[in-house]
């Protein structure tokens, strides 16, 4: 069986590589995996050490191939002898898509629809695309099961709105086994460090204020990346064809609650806090209804939060070496 990870050297992409080649997934064991990644920069090959063994980027199991998933081209070589697509590389950091949206709509959206038409004519058998809670928009109450409509609110929710329906019309026209699957706020290690989590955890280990956004009243579901990552291999293997499954935490916080646990978990005050203005177009709560996946492939999140954040934040307390370079 051979593998294409787009995006697979970034936060979630890589630990969906490194969970497969560590034979997490028993369905998959000795797979090839291929990787496509531009390395932009939030991907670095240090997050696929130490399965790349070799400077071409290749090792008994691994093959990491330097490209865009916008280039037809190198996406057909790609995906030559490819069995399943688990698609990940996308913009997707909010703040960047509202100052520049351009290249959120032409990886997002052009490169999904390059993927999509060569995985359709390697006749590939699954093509998991991996999408966002955000492209719901926001909600006041309750959870958005999967048939709510999209209504997308930021540049980025945008145009994964726009990915999630390509991927969906290639399903409806040409029958290829597209599933979709939409997450909430991943957190773990890798992540790099633009993101709420690990940017405040790296300034307050350098003694550095955080910035928190408007009331700090905005509410989002936290899901650890090894929960997602297992939610999306229970697609890859058993997922129905054409079908959104939904993928929750389980833990909803404020953003002033978050910030308030992570300056507990590394010994600061709340003097390290520093109101910013908020976003433009800030969501007020997201929220899944994850009931789907649960009872049709039976997942639960196994990485309780009041576990997996403070382990988050040993991780980022003991690889300085791997976020400072990223911080510049």
């Amino acid at each position: 069986m051979q593998v294409l990870v787009t995006g697979g050297a970034g936060f979630i992409g890589s630990n969906y590589v490194r969970s497969v080649l560590a034979g997490a997934y028993p369905a998959y064991a000795g797979a090839r995996v291929v990787v496509l990644d531009l390395l932009t920069y939030a991907g670095t090959l240090t997050n696929l050490a130490p399965y790349l063994d070799s400077p071409q980027g290749r090792s008994a199991q691994l093959t990491f191939v330097h490209g865009d998933i916008r280039d037809p081209d190198t996406v057909a070589q790609v995906m030559a002898g490819t069995d399943v697509v688990v698609h990940f590389a996308a913009e997707s950091h909010v703040d960047r898509s509202i100052t520049g949206a351009a290249d959120f709509v032409s990886t997002n959206v052009v490169g999904t629809q390059v993927l999509l038409q060569a995985a359709l004519e390697a006749e590939v058998s699954r093509f998991v695309h991996v999408s966002t809670d955000e492209v719901y928009g926001s909600i006041e109450h309750g959870s958005w099961p999967e048939t709510h409509p999209l209504e997308p609110n930021s540049p980025y929710s945008a145009a994964k709105a726009g990915s999630d329906l390509l991927a969906r019309s290639y399903h409806r026209t040409h029958g290829l086994p597209v599933c979709i699957t939409r997450c909430s706020n991943n957190y773990g290690p890798h992540q790099f460090p633009e993101k709420v989590i690990p940017l405040f955890v790296s300034n307050l280990l350098d003694g550095k204020k955080v910035p928190l956004y408007g009331d700090g009243q905005n509410v989002r579901d936290w899901l650890h990346v090894d929960d997602h990552c297992r939610g999306i291999q229970l697609v890859a293997e058993k997922g129905r064809d054409g079908e959104v499954y939904n993928i929750g935490g389980g833990t909803e916080l404020t953003n002033r609650e978050l910030t308030h646990r992570l300056l507990d978990a590394v010994g600061a005050g709340e003097e390290m806090i520093e109101p910013v203005a908020d976003r433009k177009g800030h969501d007020r709560r997201y929220s899944v209804d994850w009931s789907k996946i649960a009872d049709e492939l039976g997942y639960a999140p196994q990485v309780p939060f009041e576990q997996g954040l403070p382990a988050t934040v040993e991780w980022y307390r003991d690889h300085r070496a791997w976020w400072e370079p990223l911080k510049g």
